[in-house]
Parts: structure tokens; sequence; C-alpha cells
């Protein structure tokens, strides 16, 4: 099965051109050798791909048919990513989504003013609002 197939069977990514688009980005790599979304992939192949700034490891224990759905995806690969990565994956997310979550508005007069509070320096005589001569 093509190595684009795999991914969009195994449900690494949702369509198969996404897959293909990372293939030939050279996000996924076989064995450690960059691919073509045209690449055989057989069992015992060691894929490493690169999806939302980490970089995931998987071993193919099996070719699927079709594409699966997720209860059964561990049937054809096994996911070896290290535990490290994940957790820092999720940390570098929940920082993104610290203070203000996306599509919650124009920021309130409170956070204006607790940004110029956290921009302010008090050894800067720079002021904005000033008029240049």
């Amino acid at each position: 099965m093509r190595i684009d197939k795999y991914l969009w069977c195994t449900r690494y990514f949702k369509t198969r051109n996404k897959a293909t688009e990372a293939c030939r980005k050279g996000l996924v790599r076989i064995n450690g050798d960059t691919c073509k979304p045209s690449r055989e992939v057989l069992p015992s192949d060691k894929i490493t791909l690169r999806k939302n700034q980490l970089e995931m490891q998987l071993t193919v224990l099996d070719i699927p048919p079709q594409r699966v759905g997720a209860k059964w995806v561990g049937i054809y690969r096994q996911d070896t990513t290290p535990a490290e990565d994940l957790e820092q994956h999720k940390l570098i997310r929940a920082t993104k989504e610290y203070y203000r979550k996306k599509g919650t508005g124009r920021p309130t007069k409170k956070d204006r003013r607790d940004l110029e509070a956290y921009r302010e320096d008090p050894d800067d005589d720079w002021d904005p609002d000033a008029k240049t001569p």
C-alpha cells in the first residue's frame, strides 16, 4: 500500500490529499529516508511523521484493506512516540490557550491595562502618546 494511503487509512490525516502533501514536503520518513507519496509501506517499517509541530513515530504492524474506524487503528500500527514529546506538545498547546481562548472577541479594558502594565518598563522614558517635534 502507498504511504499516503496508509496514513489516510490509519487516520493520521483527514484526507488523502493532505497525506500526499505532507509526503511531498518531506514531513514523512520511512526507516529514516524521506519518501514520495507513492512509496510502498511494508509491515515492520518505521515511519516518522511531523504534524502539528510534533514528531510522531509509528511502526507498521499490518496493512489495512481500507480506511478503518478509530477503534481498529491499533491493529495496523503501533505508536512509538516518546512520552516526553507528547507531554511537551501538550504543554505548548496549554500555554497558547492560557489567557484568552480563540474566538472570545476583542480584548476588554482590563485586558488592555494588563498588557500595558506588562509592557511598561520603569526605566523607560519613551512615551507612545507624546508628539514628535
